[in-house]
């Protein structure tokens, strides 16, 4: 059902307000500012990985009145509704998926950054048999990457530069 209504790939400018409301509306889900102004942000770039923390910031730096929770809010909201995925990659380390398409990813431990792993390269074998009554539903393969030659990198700014009033 979410798929009806196509993102732009390039430029914020191709991708209308008004396709972020009739997406939204196509979910069920009521277009309210703040849900209008968190979709434009991730959608309108095209696909890609966020994290909360960093959907957050963005909404800072768009001068977006918004708490850390109401980002948390909406972004479970609009995983229930199919609009995102979300992509578990270490304990509570949750990045959200724009593409909803069903696909593997890398997640890069040295920088805590997701990317597709492009095309369907991977082959899940060997799979146990579902319990009873159950059935399995998808399978999602992580393939994590660190530098090879050992060499720190700089890591993505924590949010405590914030400060507890913006949180």
């Amino acid at each position: 059902m979410a798929d009806h209504i196509p993102w732009p790939q390039k430029s914020p400018a191709s991708c209308p307000i008004s396709a972020v409301k009739a997406r939204l509306r196509t979910a069920g889900l009521r277009p309210t500012r703040q849900r209008m102004a968190l979709g434009w942000l991730l959608f309108a770039k095209g696909d890609r990985h966020v994290s909360a923390e960093m959907l957050y910031e963005e909404a800072l730096r768009a001068r977006e009145p918004l708490s850390l929770a109401t980002v948390y809010n909406t972004l479970r909201q609009f995983s229930e509704a199919g609009l995102l995925r979300q992509v578990s990659v270490s304990g509570p380390k949750t990045f959200f998926d724009t593409n909803v398409s069903e696909h593997h990813h890398f997640y890069n431990e040295d920088d805590e950054t997701v990317v597709d792993i492009p095309g369907s390269t991977i082959q899940v074998a060997g799979l146990p048999e579902a319990p009873e009554g159950m059935m399995i539903s998808s399978v999602e393969v992580i393939v994590r990457l660190r530098r090879a030659d050992g060499q720190e990198i700089e890591t993505k700014m924590p949010l405590a530069h914030l400060g507890p009033h913006n949180a």
